[in-house]
């Protein structure tokens, strides 16, 4: 038997509603952090299903960090503009901004990312394998783990959450649409650090 408290318990770290977390729960014998896992496989299948809608609202959410020395607008799109004035997504969207500003992402997702960055970074690591001396088929796949690790570090989609290293982006991204109930994307971004143009500005100087 699953007690209401267990429920309101699971309702409160997760934003779930409640059928769905008494459903998880029933599932995971009572065992939160199992239901947990539930409720994600679950968001991930309700997720997929609202992928392919229309999302053109949203917001434009600025983020200055504390001193002013760092800020960052995002661009987050919904499907509706009751959606985009709710708390969760507002908050969504803010911890996505502050992720941002705290890691330095290059790109939203790996399609994003500039083909000479991953060409370059391919060639370094290719240059750095074949030291190794090992044969050429184990070199590459030596380059597909490093350049999966590379992107795990500079996509932003595929980074793990700062506020919780146990989720990446996506993950977060995929909890808040089953939450809402509507398609969710990261459009864009723009991270602003004081003095970055003038180190640009003493480089060009400098070539």
């Amino acid at each position: 038997m699953i007690s209401a408290n267990t429920v309101k318990e699971l309702r409160e770290i997760s934003g779930a509603g409640m059928m769905d977390c008494k459903k998880a729960l029933q599932e995971a014998n009572g065992d939160i952090k199992k239901a947990m896992e539930v409720l994600r496989k679950n968001g991930i299948a309700k997720a997929q299903k609202k992928s392919g809608r229309s999302a053109s609202d949203g917001v434009i959410m600025p983020y200055i960090h504390p001193g002013s020395k760092l800020g960052v607008l995002l661009e987050v799109n919904c499907e509706t503009d009751f959606v985009a004035r709710t708390d969760a997504f507002q908050e969504f969207c803010k911890d996505i901004a502050m992720h941002i500003a705290a890691t330095s992402p290059v790109s939203v997702s790996r399609d994003d990312l500039d083909e000479e960055i991953i060409e370059s970074e391919k060639r370094i690591f290719r240059e750095q394998s074949k030291k190794s001396g090992k044969p050429d088929e184990i070199i590459e796949k030596m380059i597909d783990g490093r350049m999966n690790k590379f992107f795990q570090e500079n996509v932003l989609i595929e980074q793990s959450f700062v506020k919780n290293p146990d989720l990446s982006i996506s993950d977060l991204l995929t909890e808040t649409i089953a939450k809402l109930g509507e398609n969710i994307s990261i459009a864009r971004f723009t991270r602003f650090q004081l003095g970055e143009t003038a180190v640009k500005s003493e480089s060009s100087d400098s070539e």
